[in-house]
């Protein structure tokens, strides 16, 4: 697997982090509840890092997850502004970007995020994490997997859910824009 620039520094700075906490990859592993081998790729910067395994780092270094995405601190403790396309934008793989919008507000416990996708062959694994999440499509068209179920659904239409179900969403026809909230706390 292709694995960007971003992913890569990305796994660096966990590294750097575990290193200076003093912490095993086998500690970290354990406490985010994947296996070893698993969390190596993802701290070798030899596979694309879920965002649910970035939060989960995060919390298991005790840093904010915009520490590990950006190499610094959120810095806002009572707002966070925050214009348009100025978000800090990560590309998970091709045809999935995602621009956070709050990255930059110390102590949230939402993650407010613009997803873009574009139409692919391959549709991405499905992932699980805690809280709960809601999706609002801005534009186009997604599918949105959860569990054995596919929800379709357009501009305008949304969806609230338990994100520890495994699930997915894809872009149908073109490219797709949706909001994401993941409220992490909650779980």
């Amino acid at each position: 697997m292709n694995v960007n620039e971003q992913i890569k520094q990305i796994a660096q700075r966990i590294t750097y982090l575990r290193d200076a906490l003093d912490m095993t990859a086998e500690d970290v592993a354990k406490t985010i509840n994947i296996p070893l081998d698993e969390y190596l790729e993802y701290e070798n910067g030899e596979t694309d890092i879920p965002i649910s395994v970035i939060y989960s780092t995060a919390a298991a270094l005790g840093v904010d997850p915009t520490e590990l995405m950006l190499g610094e601190a959120p810095r806002m403790a009572e707002y966070c502004v925050t214009r348009k396309n100025a978000g800090v934008m990560i590309e998970r793989y091709p045809g999935y970007s995602f621009e956070a919008l709050a990255h930059n507000f110390i102590g949230r416990d939402k993650e407010p995020m613009i997803v873009t996708l574009s139409s692919s062959d391959k549709k991405s694994a499905l992932v699980s994490h805690s809280g709960q999440e809601f999706n609002y499509v801005l534009e186009g068209k997604i599918g949105v997997t959860l569990g054995h179920q596919t929800f379709i659904l357009s501009a305008g239409d949304s969806i609230y859910f338990l994100p520890t179900i495994p699930h997915g969403q894809f872009a149908i026809d073109g490219t797709a824009k949706f909001l994401t909230i993941i409220d992490k706390e909650n779980g």
